[in-house]
């Protein structure tokens, strides 16, 4: 009989095939309590869980007693209490590689939105307000040799300076915990704090992770610090930014203008003041959103969680220790 393991978000058939050929898939609609006790015992037997957006924590992983191994469709895991997975020996698996092209190209659709008012203009040419010659008022700033500030030179902070200084003239800035050569080699990338990073870019581009020390890691002080022409994008995760805050320095003119892909509450609740400011671009989390990427991410979540469950864990592991 083969092992089972758990399915909580929908795959393509292909991949769903693929799994099938190695394990018994039982097909669940999340984890949310009474649908593990619902399936109680699929959750006891699975050795293996697929799927993302959904809590993993010690509760869970209780009432999983033969889990070996769980794979995220996604490279972010604050979802993951990683110290409970790895105090059971449970294997995290990610996908780090599979949507970095993807969402660098999100990050300079949101800066380019924001900066030329994309989306604002392409309303009011809806709504039938071009009726002539425009003027200043339909105006947006330029892009190409502004300052690009990059908090987060990881895979995606490296390709998004590829764009910025190859196909903008951007001179780069970064904040990251070390030095990155390859970012300095290719790019002239310069390090710096991050208090220098905000006083001086133009565009302030956040991609970093939720950790305890980035959560609210933007606040007043931080938009404070910022250029009044400068533009914040976010495309990391939602809690890192203070909204309250980000709302006040945007109503305030305490900075220009704001792209966000991620927010602290998704969905954005429609009572949400950012969706009343004009100068703020705001998309529904689409950083990895393409068929590709995410056919991608998909696949490679399949294949990370197939190859840990059989011992061969080389790549995407967030917890190695636990082997």
């Amino acid at each position: 009989m083969k092992p089972s393991v758990i399915l909580y978000k929908s795959l393509p058939d292909d991949l769903q095939n693929r799994l099938e050929e190695n394990f018994t898939v039982i097909r669940v609609p999340n984890l949310s309590i009474e649908t593990v006790n619902q399936h109680a015992d699929a959750f006891k037997n699975a050795v293996g869980l697929l799927g993302s957006s959904e809590k993993v924590g010690a509760e869970l992983l209780e009432k999983m007693p033969a889990l070996r191994a769980t794979s995220t469709i996604s490279v972010g895991y604050d979802n993951f209490d990683v110290d409970a997975l790895n105090a059971h020996k449970v294997l995290l698996m990610h996908t780090p590689t599979a949507l970095t092209e993807t969402v660098a190209d999100t990050l300079m659709a949101l800066i380019l939105s924001s900066a030329r008012r994309v989306v604002e203009v392409a309303e009011r040419v809806k709504a039938g307000e071009w009726t002539k010659g425009i003027g200043p008022d339909w105006f947006g700033t330029d892009v190409h040799h502004k300052t690009i500030g990059i908090v987060g030179m990881g895979r995606i902070g490296l390709a998004l300076a590829q764009r910025a200084h190859f196909g903008f003239g951007m001179p780069v800035l970064y904040n990251a915990r070390r030095q990155h050569k390859e970012a300095e080699e290719r790019f002239n990338a310069r390090h710096c704090d991050l208090d220098t990073l905000l006083q001086e870019a133009d565009f302030v581009c956040s991609i970093l992770p939720l950790t305890e020390e980035t959560r609210h890691l933007f606040g007043t002080k931080q938009f404070r610090q910022m250029k009044p022409t400068a533009i914040f994008i976010n495309a990391g995760r939602g809690p890192v930014v203070d909204e309250q805050a980000l709302i006040g320095a945007l109503k305030n003119g305490d900075i220009h203008a704001a792209g966000l892909d991620v927010f602290e509450q998704e969905p954005l609740p429609v009572s949400s003041e950012l969706l009343k400011l004009p100068n703020v671009v705001a998309l529904p989390h689409i950083g990895s959103a393409t068929h590709e990427t995410r056919y991608a991410m998909a696949e490679t979540a399949v294949d990370n969680l197939i190859n840990a469950l059989n011992g061969k864990v080389e790549t995407n592991c967030v917890n190695p220790q636990v082997l």
